[in-house]
């Protein structure tokens, strides 16, 4: 799922990063991908790609594994049986609490994928003079500069984001997918509905927390050049310079990505775990 999400979704995902940490660079995000092919070819958009191979795998392993011990915590709280179907309101809260552990999973990989993103960015503005262009030199600078922890920043700012966002994910999916059942099981639906349902939930999550993200992609690449303020430090910073708008810069490819990625991330899932179950049932 999170390999399927990544290969759609990444030419959006590097657009939404270089125009949320240098919005004074692009008009829009047609302009963003015409200067990023012209200045680094093809292989520009897919700078990242292996960092968020690793985080969108990791981050979804442990997201999808936790969800489901969380829905058995929500099963407990509410004081029904264990093989009771949850609401969707229910799913959605058992998504959001499960995303507090996928952070910590993500936030490492996430910040060595946007500073890869951005770095073009950060030498051409004379933030850094040299810029690290492999996954390796990221992290041997971040652990020369800041040791383990220097993978840790924007942790606040990654929980902001993910804990109400995964409510809004697991809960538009749920919905959505309760919507094309109609009365039916949710297991009976093919991949169009899927796709839709996935979309759909991806544009909720992006649509309820984009300002967050934003500040969070900030504060990881602009860290590279020194000391970065905290969460609310560069949430009042760049609104008081730059206007609330900036806080939703790369708002529309997110939204492309959003929509194409989530889609491709629930149908593999929904396949493969229906594939890895015949499995487990044939023995």
């Amino acid at each position: 799922g999170g390999t399927a999400c990544v290969v759609t979704g990444q030419p959006f995902d590097t657009a939404k990063v270089k125009m949320q940490t240098f919005p004074d660079m692009y008009k829009g995000v047609v302009d963003c991908f015409v200067k990023t092919y012209k200045q680094v070819g093809f292989r520009g958009f897919y700078k990242g790609t292996t960092p968020a191979l690793v985080a969108n795998i990791a981050e979804n392993s442990v997201l999808f594994m936790c969800y489901g011990f969380c829905q058995q915590i929500v099963r407990k709280i509410v004081g029904v049986d264990r093989k009771t179907k949850l609401s969707d309101l229910q799913n959605a809260a058992a998504g959001s609490f499960a995303s507090a552990f996928a952070t910590l999973v993500l936030c490492p990989t996430e910040l060595v994928k946007c500073r890869l993103q951005a770095m073009h960015e950060m030498q051409l503005s004379g933030k850094i003079i040299q810029g690290h262009n492999t996954v390796w030199s990221v992290v041997k600078g971040v652990i020369q500069k800041d040791g383990p922890l220097g993978f840790y920043r924007g942790l606040s700012s990654t929980l902001l984001r993910e804990v109400p966002g995964y409510f809004f994910f697991f809960g538009g999916y749920e919905l959505s997918r309760t919507f094309f059942a109609s009365g039916r099981s949710k297991d009976e639906l093919g991949p169009v509905p899927l796709l839709l349902s996935g979309g759909f939930g991806g544009s909720c999550l992006w649509i309820a927390v984009y300002p967050v993200d934003c500040v969070k992609s900030r504060i990881q690449v602009l860290s590279m050049a020194g000391k970065q303020a905290g969460f609310m430090g560069t949430f009042v910073t760049v609104v008081r310079t730059e206007g609330v708008l900036a806080l939703y810069s790369g708002l529309k490819p997110t939204m492309i990505r959003a929509f194409l990625a989530n889609g491709a991330l629930f149908v593999a899932y929904e396949y493969s775990r229906k594939l890895m179950m015949k499995q487990v049932d044939s023995y």
